[in-house]
């Protein structure tokens, strides 16, 4: 693995750089609404540039770069801090619909994901069925040329303004869990669908709750093959757990603590200061983790799912660590949710942490795939 980046690749990060100095709406880094019109302006901008689904096939909307290059611009966005960049379509809905969707499947959803004009979430959890994903009991029922749909999803990440759903269900309820599960693409306004929010404990509106009552789509929707839906759920997660978004944000916060402590504090405690040191050096064992994933996809064209689960485990738990440090060293001030204050409100970020070892896997859950498929150890 060589660290250093090639002419090619400078070049390109370089470019990106002089886009967020100079090609972004004003005001973006301001209070920007999740799903709002900055967003979504945000987007655009960077669909015209081919950029929102930077490593698709051009023939998809995107540039066909490699996933070093995906590296490079997620490195330099998550770092600004541009909003708009967890599109769940571009991550991993997309990606599955190219592996096992139809040629109108392709032709249908994945322009639209890549030009920023419609937005999904995805539609796994149950109240029932978190970390035993596979117990999920919402029922498809082949009915003529459609499927009917009933039952609940919870946890729905900004399915609020969502324009379309990622959907796991049960298509057979006779076979083992695993086996009985089929993915659709569902319009988040289709009538029978009720969306109702979470506040979750920091006091946002992220999380939904979506209930389907008798919900007719047609068969033209299932992506892949009836009842080998897990496969794709299992794919799909194994993008979105190779993201480099969470090294990069994590970086900035310790860049800006150590700003902030040189300014203002002069002298600072040992025992804070080689607290700082730690997640210095595990910011950067987590950037060297994506920096081999993404090595080995541009050798395999498959995100390793060992190693991806390693980088989702290990920067979901330095998150937590880093926000506990971020709120010590600024007290009471980190507390304050002033809107336009310079000092972020460490007090969200350590509450929104709790989820990081919950969302897309516990780290249970996490640990439990390392050591069966990647170290091959026995299950329990």
């Amino acid at each position: 693995m060589d660290f250093r980046l090639n002419q090619h690749q400078s070049a390109f990060q370089q470019e990106v750089r002089t886009f967020i100095e100079t090609g972004l709406p004003a005001g973006w880094d301001g209070e920007a609404e999740a799903g709002g019109p900055v967003e979504r302006e945000i987007m655009g901008r960077l669909a015209a540039k081919h950029w929102l689904a930077l490593p698709w096939p051009k023939e998809y909307g995107g540039m066909g770069a490699s996933p070093m290059e995906q590296l490079i611009f997620n490195e330099q966005m998550a770092y600004h801090r541009v909003p708009g960049m967890m599109n769940m379509g571009v991550a991993w809905v997309g990606p599955v619909v190219m592996l096992y969707g139809t040629d109108a499947q392709k032709r249908d959803y994945l322009g639209s994901i890549a030009d920023g004009s419609q937005l999904w979430c995805t539609l796994y959890s149950e109240p029932g069925a978190g970390s035993d994903l596979a117990a999920m009991q919402t029922r498809a029922v082949r009915d003529g040329d459609d499927y009917v749909i009933n039952g609940q999803k919870i946890w729905t990440s900004f399915g609020h303004y969502a324009d379309w759903g990622w959907l796991a269900a049960r298509t057979d309820p006779d076979v083992p869990k695993h086996k009985g599960l089929s993915t659709f693409a569902i319009k988040m306004d289709t009538p029978g669908i009720t969306i109702r929010p979470l506040r979750n404990m920091a006091g946002t509106h992220e999380f939904n709750e979506i209930f389907f009552e008798d919900v007719r789509i047609p068969a033209s929707q299932l992506i892949g093959e009836e009842n080998r839906g897990w496969y794709n759920v299992a794919v799909g997660l194994d993008f979105e757990r190779s993201s480099i978004g969470a090294t990069s944000t994590a970086r900035r916060t310790v860049d800006d603590i150590a700003a902030y402590l040189r300014e203002h504090r002069g002298t600072t405690s040992q025992v804070l200061r080689h607290r700082i040191a730690e997640h210095a050096i595990a910011v950067q064992v987590l950037r060297n983790m994506a920096y081999n994933i993404a090595t080995a996809q541009e050798r395999t064209g498959i995100a390793p799912t060992r190693e991806a689960q390693m980088a989702k485990l290990f920067g979901a738990e330095m998150q937590q660590k880093l926000s506990a440090t971020c709120l010590q060293v600024f007290g009471m001030e980190g507390q304050a949710a002033r809107p336009g204050s310079r000092v972020p409100q460490y007090q969200y970020a350590l509450l929104r942490s709790v989820a990081n070892t919950i969302e897309g896997g516990t780290s249970e859950i996490q640990r439990s795939v390392i050591a069966t498929r990647g170290l091959g150890l026995p299950r329990e």
